[in-house]
């Protein structure tokens, strides 16, 4: 967008898009350089590339697949990278096993802390305390970087098979191996599955579990 830094303040790149973001960052002692970022929100520093959704849009990307391959570029294109989830409601109807599954899949799989915030001013205090510290108390440079990966039918293969119990995102891709499609992985006897290598008994009765029981709303 062909703004530059101001040199004697803390700097941060954020997304054109992040308008509400950008706004509250200006409170701050903090310049702010917009770009058009191919991956993640904000950059701190040369290392710390910041994700930012609100809690409805986390729960909405979980669904439709979006998470897992943020989570994954974010973690090809930095060191350190954070996603932050701003406020706790969400409108609709969703299991919340299924949003603590994802949840435990981003910070254990990937390596990536989920950082809470209550509001979009909470939000860019927290941005602007992690670049603060990266530049100022670590004396870390801040480069704009990234690419995107387009996402495939693969990808959302593997998050739809990644929501079973006990599967992450390389079980998922050893399930597809073995059985080929989705499909086949649902359908797939407690016996197949305990064959294949990281299942087991305990597993494979869980994942089966999860598939027969009959869904009610009433446990929501």
């Amino acid at each position: 967008m062909g703004q530059t830094f101001l040199d004697s303040k803390v700097k941060v790149v954020a997304d054109y898009r992040e308008r509400a973001i950008i706004r509250h960052l200006r409170n701050y002692d903090c310049s702010v350089k917009e770009s058009n970022l191919k991956v993640g929100d904000f950059i701190a520093s040369d290392r710390v590339g910041i994700e930012r959704k609100t809690y409805q849009d986390f729960v909405n990307s979980i669904f439709d697949g979006r998470l897992f391959r943020q989570a994954s570029e974010l973690r090809n294109n930095f060191q350190n990278p954070v996603i932050i989830i701003e406020g706790r409601r969400y409108f609709g109807k969703v299991n919340r096993n299924s949003i603590r599954g994802a949840m435990s899949s981003v910070i254990i799989d990937f390596g990536i802390p989920l950082v809470f915030t209550d509001d979009e001013d909470d939000t860019a205090g927290m941005i602007f305390t992690i670049a603060k510290r990266e530049q100022e108390d670590l004396k870390r440079t801040v480069s704009i970087r990234g690419r995107k990966k387009s996402k495939t039918i693969y990808d959302a293969q593997k998050f739809l098979v990644a929501g079973l119990p006990f599967v992450n995102s390389k079980m998922s891709a050893t399930l597809l191996k073995k059985f080929k499609t989705p499909e086949r992985v649902f359908t797939a006897s407690e016996e197949e599955l305990k064959k294949v290598p990281g299942i087991g008994e305990k597993k494979a009765k869980a994942i089966k579990k999860l598939l027969q029981t009959v869904y009610s709303d009433e446990n929501e």
